[in-house]
């Protein structure tokens, strides 16, 4: 593991590389966020107000009451490391996974309970647990625009439905093993429908609207790319993006199927959400005590002809080393 300033170290020269090589736009440097701990997770405010990143400080899945969430202001920069700390008069926090935003509620998933606070105090107002389910590690959350919260069990191969609007009604959405532990979560700016990345087997799948799952990217044996999934989002365009966190690599997956490695040679990022809005990706690295934040290119079209990108411009990774061509 190497440190917070080696990691920073290479940061630079990677940067420096890459801009004297013209292949980095001087203008899609990389915000770095620094002395983080095990961050999990990594979101924007859909208002454009902010980001927060969720830290387990310490091994994840502890229940030591120990976590807590940082809070960035809306350029990425840190105002408040420890926003949110368990521990901290009568905050509970543990291991702060996946986080959704809705309404005025901040909603993390912290092992086996769904913790709500404030999006502005911090203060907290709900608790949901999902102990009646038997959960075992809820990982991604997220909010579906229209109040309802999705929340992911890896280990128990399901998704679990959260209302607010009624009293937090907790249901089981769906369980198969084929699953393959799913761990990232997303809803596709377009149709509606929940995605689902697979940890073990790489799969992503979509779930439709009457609960059927359909295999949208298979990794088999002869076609595998991934190794392990640990996330994944849309932007506003219907691009996918993809975070393998064994791989060290982050995806894109346009929507005519076309695959690119955007990013590699990564330090455990433990999941890729975007910041729509913004059209930013945004990125925690588990084992480095850091995270990153950086603008994407938005989608050419020149009639028939699309111009190729320069996939070292899409991102911004301080980590990233080199490229793998489509």
């Amino acid at each position: 593991m190497y440190s917070q300033p080696a990691l920073f170290r290479t940061t630079l020269r990677a940067i420096a590389v890459l801009v004297l090589l013209g292949w980095w736009p001087l203008s899609a440097l990389a915000n770095p966020i620094s002395q983080l701990s095990s961050p999990q997770s990594f979101i924007a405010h859909p208002s454009g107000e902010g980001y927060f990143i969720a830290n387990a400080n310490g091994e994840p899945g502890t229940a030591d009451n120990n976590g807590f969430i940082s809070k960035l202001d809306r350029d990425g920069n840190l105002l408040d490391r420890h926003f949110i700390q368990g521990g901290r008069g009568d905050t509970i926090l543990h291991s702060p996974h996946g986080m959704g935003i809705a309404g005025e509620t901040l909603y993390v998933a912290d092992i086996t309970v769904i913790r709500g606070f404030h999006v502005q105090s911090g203060a907290p107002t709900v608790t949901v647990p999902l102990h009646p389910f038997r959960v075992e590690a809820l990982t991604d959350l997220i909010a579906d625009g229209s109040g309802q919260l999705y929340v992911l069990d890896t280990a128990g191969n399901a998704v679990y439905r959260i209302d607010p609007q009624h009293d937090f009604e907790v249901s089981l959405y769906l369980q198969h093993e084929d699953m393959g532990s799913p761990s990232g979560l997303a809803v596709h700016p377009r149709s509606g429908r929940l995605w689902i990345a697979s940890l073990d087997n790489g799969n992503v799948m979509e779930i439709a609207e009457d609960r059927t799952m359909t295999e949208v990217i298979s990794n088999s044996f002869f076609t595998g790319k991934f190794r392990n999934l640990s996330g994944l989002d849309f932007d506003r365009f219907g691009s996918l993006y993809l975070s393998d966190m064994t791989a060290g690599k982050i995806w894109r997956v346009q929507p005519d199927q076309s695959m690119q490695v955007i990013a590699e040679f990564l330090i455990s990022p433990s999941s890729v959400k975007i910041d729509r809005r913004k059209h930013m990706i945004l990125v925690p690295y588990l084992y480095a005590d850091g995270a990153e934040i950086n603008g994407l290119e938005q989608p050419i079209n020149t009639g028939t002809q699309r111009k190729r990108k320069r996939t070292l411009s899409d991102y911004g990774l301080g980590w990233l080393e080199g490229d793998e061509k489509p």
